[in-house]
């Protein structure tokens, strides 16, 4: 998670989906830099979204 953000950041539909993606990164077939970048485009989403821009 990035350095500036805290989980109230997120939207309760963001938090869904990274711990949707979390647990996917947990099964053997997973790519796991496809949702680890996925997970970042929520992050930066959030991020954005906290210094209005």
């Amino acid at each position: 998670m990035a350095d500036d953000l805290n989980f109230s950041d997120f939207t309760p539909g963001e938090k869904v989906r990274i711990a949707a993606l979390t647990a996917r990164m947990t099964t053997p077939r997973a790519d796991l830099g496809k949702l680890r970048r996925k997970v970042e485009r929520i992050e930066q989403d959030a991020l954005r979204r906290k210094n209005g821009k």
